[in-house]
């Protein structure tokens, strides 16, 4: 007899907990955000639209993840002040004059190269690149890419930094690496072929 009760508590006490369980709401995580045309044209406004694979990487050295997004954007100076980005053109600020109210206004000889952008946010907290205030968006003009590769390098023997490595339109197939020096973006050739 005693066991009998105590099969029947047991029962009583699993369905007890069974419905408890069931009456409880699904604790879900955030959705990931998706980058795609919708989620650049809320960061950088309705002119860009994605023309290739991001990456990620900490662009900046504070440990936290940000991310590069190949774009075209046909008119970066007119989201900058709603977005919340800076248009910046590291490029053409090596070779002496890098003011972007100016350069956006080149017509490019290259109708492919027309437009074309880095998108860049720099990650704040845990959620990175992802979270809603990050710590920083440029939009990186004039930068002659057929592709990008995010990867480490090495500046006048300091530490290992990461740098955005582009492999340059034009038939010299000349390399280039953008890269974070703590206050800005720099822009350095480097000769030919990424290979």
């Amino acid at each position: 007899m005693p066991f009998t009760r105590f099969s029947l508590l047991l029962v009583i006490v699993s369905l007890g907990c069974t419905v408890s369980a069931q009456q409880l709401p699904e604790h879900r995580a955030p959705a990931e955000p998706v980058v795609d045309n919708d989620f650049i044209q809320k960061e950088f406004g309705s002119t860009c639209s994605l023309i290739g694979l991001p990456s990620v990487a900490d662009l900046d050295g504070d440990g936290v993840d940000d991310i590069v997004i190949p774009a075209r954007c046909t008119n970066p100076m007119m989201d900058q002040a709603e977005n919340n980005f800076q248009v910046i053109d590291p490029y053409n600020g090596f070779f002496g004059y890098g003011n972007p109210k100016v350069t956006t206004q080149f017509a490019s000889d290259d109708p492919e190269r027309r437009g074309l952008s880095l998108l860049i946010i720099h990650g704040a907290g845990p959620q990175a690149w992802r979270s809603p205030t990050p710590k920083a968006k440029f939009l990186i003009v004039n930068l002659p890419f057929k592709q990008i590769v995010v990867k480490k390098m090495t500046v006048k023997k300091k530490k290992p930094m990461m740098g955005i490595f582009a492999e340059e339109t034009g038939g010299d197939d000349a390399v280039s690496v953008v890269f974070w020096d703590g206050r800005k973006y720099k822009y350095q050739p480097l000769g030919s072929s990424m290979e």
